[in-house]
């Protein structure tokens, strides 16, 4: 991967966005059928979204059904202050825009659509701060903003798929338009956020963005010179003892692994091993069978 499109690597690269789930466990937390859902067009979606698998090709998903929920979502957001519909469309999009083999630039009008739809969510969730004198990312760094925010249950999906999104649309924009637009910050913040919130959503979804992230984002002076190789494997080692059977969890820990000495390199081989040898979910797929392929092409490129 070229240096220049690393930045947005974080998340799973259109491989498993949250990223992935157990074949004999826990489903993904945002996968879950919504009971409570109070709009009837979300409780709709939410049943097309739970169908999005439905004439897959491999790991090629077909975009009937995800379209489908897309649009009830989209009719959800009409309500100004609706932050579970934008999440969730975000989630919704940035299914269609790695899965569904888009072209470079419909990808781009998917992602550019859901990192809006992403500054939407967040900016509502800030304004509920400000009326209680809270100036957000203003005055607070991300893990002081997530402990003013555990009483919103719609706060760390919102943060995740924000972050997901910007960095699918860093992807497809490319290095120069994500570093003026202040790409891997908003990114690091998120997930940081995140962790702040519930360090095991999406089954250590927060330290699994921010530890891609350090991992992927090239070094610009002023601009990334935060990123370190040592917080990358920290942050990735943490997401897998959330849970070492995420398929991205593994595989992100050991492309992050290979780039060490000879230990840590026998170690990223047999993580990629035991990932390409396992049962994809049932429930997840076409996300699961696609981070496979990228742990297969991993394992070619090393030998």
């Amino acid at each position: 991967m070229r240096p220049a499109l690393r930045i947005a690597a974080l998340v799973g690269l259109c491989a498993p966005a949250a990223l992935a789930q157990q074949a004999s466990g826990p489903s993904s937390v945002t996968d879950r059928p919504q009971q409570f859902a109070q709009n009837p067009l979300v409780a709709e979606a939410d049943a097309l979204y739970l169908r999005r698998q439905e004439g897959r090709v491999g790991a090629k998903a077909s975009p009937g059904m995800i379209n489908q929920a897309i649009a009830l979502y989209d009719k959800a957001t009409a309500d100004p202050h609706y932050v579970e519909a934008r999440w969730k469309l975000m989630r919704a999009l940035y299914f269609k825009g790695c899965y569904t083999g888009l072209d470079d630039d419909s990808k781009k009008a998917v992602f550019e659509k859901a990192k809006r739809v992403g500054d939407d969510a967040v900016a509502i969730l800030d304004s509920s701060l400000e009326e209680k004198g809270i100036k957000g990312f203003i005055e607070f760094g991300p893990e002081a903003l997530a402990g003013n925010l555990k009483d919103r249950s719609d706060a760390a999906p919102t943060f995740y798929w924000a972050a997901a999104c910007w960095g699918q649309w860093a992807v497809a924009s490319g290095a120069l338009e994500a570093a003026r637009k202040g790409a891997a910050d908003k990114i690091r913040d998120y997930g940081l956020t995140v962790i702040g919130l519930d360090p095991e959503f999406e089954e250590g979804g927060g330290y699994r963005i921010v530890g891609r992230l350090h991992d992927q984002a090239p070094w610009i002076p002023f601009i990334t010179g935060w990123v370190s190789h040592d917080e990358a494997l920290k942050y990735l080692r943490l997401a897998n003892q959330v849970n070492a059977r995420n398929f991205a969890n593994r595989h992100f820990l050991a492309e992050a692994l290979h780039r060490g000495d000879a230990k840590e390199q026998a170690e990223a081989v047999a993580i990629e091993q035991a990932l390409v040898a396992a049962s994809p979910s049932p429930q997840r797929l076409v996300e699961e069978l696609s981070m496979q392929e990228l742990a297969r092409q991993t394992l070619a490129d090393w030998k």
